[in-house]
Order: structure tokens, then sequence, then C-alpha cells
């Protein structure tokens, strides 16, 4: 579909339908998203937004009180007469779909709640539904696009909405993809997507020269590359992420994060998500970050015996001597 351009975006329809949906993928897209405005408020709302620098604005709007009505209408007129021109989308969806989606969410249809302190209207979703319908039905008139969610998932609702609005530009927002190098030993990123473990490469920690520069130096690099096993893991990752990262995004995800770790975050995790991050720049559609969490960290890492008859991991003044070689930590 060729791309709307409109640069005030009314998104209204049935409850239930997906307008928060909806919502959530034009804020995505850089909109400025007001839900719920009295339409009292809207060519204001727009007026304030365009005077304070923001060129993009989405409304969400219902008529759940029967006064707004009229009230809509002479709103959606006004911003016909917008100069960067009005997009009016309009969610529909089956009664019986919309019906099932109130049942599982366990949340009363707005039809069917009276003002407060009345409590509830005594109708049912069925009913909530027609009237809802009934009471748009001027609205649905006006829309420029009208959209069938019987069928669509939350992430196609999503995706068609991108497709729908995206610009190319600043307004077109990809997945943003973070390759987040760390070390075990302080803990996994917390907003870690994938996660692979790297430490049964070389250590060069263990190496003269190399224990005290961190992974983002030529030698360093140069040794954790030649590796056993280096190039071809992270070949087989670069692939991996080839295949999976437009996948994730043509599933509506925003950000994803690749923790790469070893276990002090300081050279295999770096010199790995260095080379990776490096490789899907090349070939990607979208941005690829990277972050070094730990590669600041400093202290020696010595092994000490504990009650347990395992060993701990402390760091210490001077450095102790090692025999065993790329096994032990870090």
């Amino acid at each position: 579909m060729s791309p709307d351009r409109s640069a005030v975006v009314v998104v209204t329809g049935l409850s239930g339908a997906g307008k928060t949906t909806a919502l959530n993928a034009l804020s995505d897209l850089g909109y400025y998203c007001v839900d719920n405005l009295p339409p009292t408020l809207v060519a204001a709302t727009v007026q304030v937004c365009n005077g304070g620098g923001i060129e993009r604005v989405a409304l969400g709007m219902d008529v759940r009180v029967g006064a707004f009505l009229d009230s809509a209408l002479d709103a959606i007129l006004a911003l016909q007469h917008h100069p960067e021109g009005l997009s009016v989308l309009y969610l529909d969806a089956a009664d019986d779909v919309i019906v099932r989606r109130f049942s599982e969410t366990r949340r009363p249809h707005p039809m069917l709640v009276g003002p407060v302190g009345q409590g509830a209207t005594g109708l049912r979703v069925p009913d909530g539904v027609r009237l809802e319908r009934e009471r748009l039905a001027p609205i649905r008139g006006f829309a420029t696009a009208v959209v069938d969610t019987s069928q669509m998932s939350v992430h196609g609702l999503r995706r068609d909405v991108l497709e729908r609005f995206a610009t190319g530009g600043e307004g077109q927002r990809s997945m943003q993809t973070r390759v987040v190098s760390f070390g075990f030993k302080h803990g996994v990123p917390l907003d870690a997507d994938l996660l692979f473990d790297v430490r049964f490469l070389d250590n060069p920690y263990f190496v003269a020269g190399l224990r005290e520069q961190p992974g983002t130096e030529p030698a360093v690099r140069d040794f954790v590359l030649r590796s056993p096993g280096a190039d071809e893991l992270i070949g087989y990752l670069e692939r991996l992420l080839l295949f999976a990262l437009p996948r994730y995004e043509r599933e509506g995800k925003s950000y994803l994060t690749l923790a790469i770790g070893c276990t002090g975050g300081r050279h295999r995790s770096v010199v790995v998500a260095t080379e990776l991050a490096d490789r899907l720049r090349a070939k990607a559609d979208h941005g690829i970050g990277i972050v070094h969490r730990d590669v600041g960290r400093g202290g020696i890492i010595t092994k000490v015996a504990v009650a347990t008859g395992k060993a701990a991991d402390l760091q210490s003044g001077p450095p102790a001597s090692h025999t065993k070689g790329k096994g032990e930590t870090p």
C-alpha cells in the first residue's frame, strides 16, 4: 500500500477492535498520541502541538458518551482543513470477535459501564457492541481507511499501521538491535533477548601482555579470533541473526538485545560482539548498536577455596599464578 503522509490521524472504531495497538504503532513512528480526548478539545490540541513543533499528531477518539457524537463530527470536519492533511482510521471487527475479545480480557465493554456512582447498565456485551456500532456509524462515514481486524493478531494490526503510515526517512523507525558484551560474574543483562556464552574460546587473561589490555585492542582481537572455533562461531551467529532479525521485526518488535558473555566481560565477549556487530552492519537493513558493558571493570581474578569445596572468583591485588589455561576462569 502507498504510505499515508497525513500530519493528523484520528483513530476510532469499535472498542476491542485494536485502537490502543494502532496508537502504539503510530507512537513508534513518531506521532504524538493522545487517547480518549474529548472531541471539543481536538482542534485546540492539534493547534498547541503544531505550535510547539510537533508536526505529527494521532488522536484516539470514541463516542461512548452520547453527547460527544455531534462534537466528534464537528472536530473531524474542522481537521479536514488542516494544511498537512487528515486521516481517519476506523477499526472494525465482527460482533462475535469483539465479544470473544472482551471475554478473554475479562474487561467490561465501555458501553455497559454507567456514569460514576451508578454502576453497570444491565446490558450484555453483544448489546454494547450493537449500541456502539450504531453510535459510530456517522463517524465511519468520514473514514479515510477502514480496517477489519477480525482475522488480525496484535502483531498483524501493528504491521498494517506501520506499513500504512510509515513515510521513510526519520518517520520510518525500524527495529533497533543492540549487541552487548558482558561478564557473567557481573550478572546477565536483564534486557537480553538472545544470549550466547563464548567462554570456550582461548582466554587472553592467561597470556602475558594481553591480560591488562581490553578486547578492543588489536592484539587481543587477533588472539581471540585465532582461537579454535572462533570464526565458525561468529559465522553461525551471523547467519542465524540475518535469518531471525527481519522476522522479529515483522512481528512488530521494536528493540532486540543480543548478549555475548565471557567470564569478566573484558576480552572474549568484547571481541566476538564487535566482530559480529561489524558483520551485521554490513548486511542488515536496520541499525546495529554495540555496548561493551563491563570492559572498563578492573581487578585481578584469583581462585580461592570455599567451604563447599567449589571455587569462588574474588578480586584481589597482585596477579595470581595460573597453570591450567583456558578452561579456568575468567
